[in-house]
């Protein structure tokens, strides 16, 4: 994937730069996870971190328009030839900016006033917690193009984001007066979200660009 990056030799564009800007892409996106769940499994005010959690999201989006100039730039200079490499960098991207979005969808369940499902919460912070660990992973395994350490993140974060899609279903089901089943399966769903932009970042390295988003499908969709 990053062959294209170690061919530039350009004082335009730099592939040391690019990577930089897309690590730190989903160093961000892991700080926006853990802070935004903070708020709504363990008590944090979420008027203490919104001002940081928004300015980070803000970073997020300015990283992305950054590579894309940079990926341009690239495209204009090496023509056809770069067009596959440019189109994963465009979507990876993509994925790492949605991150930060579905955080703030997390953080916006903490200000409306309503509690998870007691019987949930344990769950979801084992949940936040693996989560945590494999945005931490996906920066790792994406600077290292280790196609083996990919393959075991696929499996862990598919399972996980299967887990989360069951959880969120058996909360729509249930009836409450009080709201707390639809504050926890929407947690569900943007957890399950998650995972998925985390998957499709790390399944770049093992599918060609025509399965790009393989894991943002439902399930009845993928062949």
């Amino acid at each position: 994937m990053f062959d294209w990056l170690k061919r530039i030799q350009s004082s335009v564009t730099s592939a040391e730069e690019v990577l930089q800007y897309f690590e730190q892409m989903l160093e961000d996106g892991r700080y926006m996870f853990e802070t935004a769940s903070n708020t709504l499994l363990a008590g944090t005010d979420p008027e203490l971190v919104k001002e940081d959690l928004w300015a980070t999201d803000k970073r997020i989006n300015k990283l992305e328009r950054r590579i894309r100039r940079r990926v341009v730039t690239h495209l204009t200079m090496h023509g056809t030839g770069a067009i596959s490499s440019d189109l994963v960098m465009m979507s990876i991207v993509k994925d790492a900016e949605r991150i930060g979005d579905y955080c703030k969808n997390i953080f916006d369940l903490s200000m409306m006033g309503k509690e998870v499902a007691p019987e949930a919460v344990k769950d979801l912070l084992e949940c936040k917690s693996s989560i945590t660990r494999l945005l931490a992973k996906a920066r790792n395994v994406y600077k290292s193009e280790d196609m083996e350490d990919a393959k075991v993140f696929i499996a862990k974060a598919d399972a996980l984001a299967k887990h989360c899609d069951t959880a969120a279903t058996s909360m729509v089901k249930r009836e409450d007066n009080d709201g707390r089943s639809a504050i926890t399966a929407l947690a569900y769903r943007y957890n399950k979200r998650i995972v998925a932009h985390a998957l499709n970042i790390i399944t770049s390295l093992v599918v060609p660009v025509d399965q790009l988003d393989y894991y943002d499908e439902d399930e009845e969709g993928r062949e």
